[in-house]
């Protein structure tokens, strides 16, 4: 997890001088046991600081398990990267068994629907329901709210035309070296 983010960091600072890639954000995934590390928020402190990068350019993504574990830790945590500029989204949305009054105090910025929803979006009409849902109520809260294992165009069409704005999947990119973005 420290090597993730320092890699991301170093790149955020690498792409400052890029004329497109200034404008980018890079999302990463933060395991349970790193969130739970007494030191997590100043470590991403003192990388931002000592790199010298726009706070704004990273976002920390949690699942909803995280949250479930201490919430009073969590949601400090959570104000506390968010008033430093760190944005703060919630990986895999929709898979845990958290009680949605959570998302009331919490002060995030994204939602990320569960790629089995959108898996199952056109044979399935609970997905198509669950997925519109959490459009709505994302949107209801302020968050962004991005698809997450888009393959298909005919995903892509049925996620706009349910509202969503944000995707992210193999229709779009696979993984690749980064002078290759």
């Amino acid at each position: 997890g420290a090597y993730v983010l320092n890699e991301a960091t170093n790149l955020i600072a690498k792409w400052a001088h890029d004329a497109v890639k200034k404008e980018w954000r890079i999302s990463v995934n933060i395991s349970p046991k790193q969130f739970r590390d007494e030191n997590f928020v100043d470590n991403i402190k003192n990388l931002i600081i000592s790199k010298n990068i726009d706070s704004k350019k990273l976002r920390v993504e949690l699942t909803e398990g995280v949250l479930i574990d201490n919430q009073q830790s969590a949601m400090q945590k959570i104000d506390e990267l968010n008033r430093f500029g760190v944005s703060i989204s919630i990986d895999d949305f929709g898979t845990g068994y958290s009680s949605l009054g959570y998302l009331k105090h919490l002060n995030i910025d994204e939602l990320k629907i569960d790629q089995s929803f959108v898996l199952g979006l056109s044979e399935n009409s609970s997905d198509k329901t669950i997925i519109k849902t959490i459009i709505t109520m994302g949107e209801e809260f302020g968050f962004e709210v991005i698809a997450e294992g888009v393959e298909t165009k005919e995903q892509f069409e049925e996620l706009k035309n349910l509202g969503c704005n944000y995707f992210q999947g193999y229709l779009f990119a696979k993984p690749c070296p980064e002078n290759e973005l």
